[in-house]
């Protein structure tokens, strides 16, 4: 069982906004789904849940298409900042047709969620913060019964206490019920835990895809004198580079090879996602100014 994205392309009045995408999205992981502003995260997600359709290419479920395919949409879960509730309508209320629409909804996680998050379930969804619409919708994308479940911009306007406990949420609901979830989000520091593969979009690509060991056991910082750093990293894929009084750092995705011996003056570490996407992604922008 897999979702499979196959040659998806999307373009809009003229401009590429996804340019042939392959991936696969297996079952019972959690996935980070990562890039800068407008590198298509949001289409993407659009895109596999139905709510618009590529220019080319498929999404397919366990080999059935995605499009016209309620049973198998069925499957899927998108919460997104797009509010597709009626603002008149009490939470209390939202819940109970949500629970009626998805059989296995877990209405008593929803509530004892919603008590976590001091969050008023006879309140009137139009009535709340942008911080608790954000939560209303994360504790129903939490509770539902889908086997993916896609969280885009999942805790915007939430506070860092509010985060802590959607955080340990997800973990928990995740530990009592596997399915796959995929985060996208600008706060890699905070869900760099939490994830067991990435993938990382950039000028509507993707850059990397993989699990988060395998990953980052690619990724490395290179410091020491810059001469030093320069012979040693001759012909390496070197995505970025900082200086700091004598020092030179290259960032290098790819394996070190066995035959070049590292000097005494040079010392290698490995990246952290947040630093391995952040200069990935600007070595891209580089490349293409250039």
């Amino acid at each position: 069982m897999s979702l499979q994205v196959k040659a998806v392309t999307q373009q809009f009045h003229g401009q590429t906004i996804l340019d042939k995408l392959d991936l696969t999205f297996e079952p019972h992981t959690i996935y980070g789904l990562l890039g800068r502003n407008g590198a298509g995260k949001s289409t993407l997600l659009n895109i596999i849940s139905n709510r618009i359709f590529a220019s080319d290419g498929t999404v397919t479920l366990d080999d059935e298409t995605l499009v016209d395919n309620d049973a198998t949409l069925g499957r899927l879960y998108l919460m997104s900042e797009v509010n597709l509730y009626n603002e008149r309508t009490k939470l209390n209320k939202l819940l109970t047709t949500t629970a009626q629409f998805y059989g296995d909804f877990d209405q008593a996680y929803a509530v004892k969620l919603a008590g976590q998050f001091d969050l008023d379930l006879n309140a009137r969804f139009g009535k709340l913060s942008t911080g608790y619409r954000t939560i209303f919708k994360l504790i129903v994308a939490l509770c539902v019964p889908a086997d993916y479940i896609f969280l885009d911009e999942p805790v915007l306007g939430l506070d860092a206490n509010h985060r802590e406990l959607f955080y340990q949420a997800l973990i928990d609901t995740y530990t009592e019920r596997p399915r796959t979830f995929v985060i996208s989000t600008h706060l890699i520091e905070e869900i760099a835990n939490l994830l067991e593969n990435v993938v990382i979009l950039d000028q509507h690509k993707i850059v990397v895809s993989g699990g988060v060991p395998d990953v980052l056991a690619k990724a490395y910082t290179i410091t020491g004198p810059e001469t030093d750093v320069q012979q040693y990293t001759e012909s390496l894929n070197v995505i970025g580079t900082d200086h700091l009084g004598g020092i030179t750092a290259h960032y290098v995705y790819g394996d070190l090879p066995d035959d070049r011996p590292i000097p005494d003056t040079v010392q290698v570490e490995h990246l952290d996602l947040q630093k391995l996407f952040v200069n990935l992604t600007n070595a891209t922008e580089v490349a293409h100014a250039n």
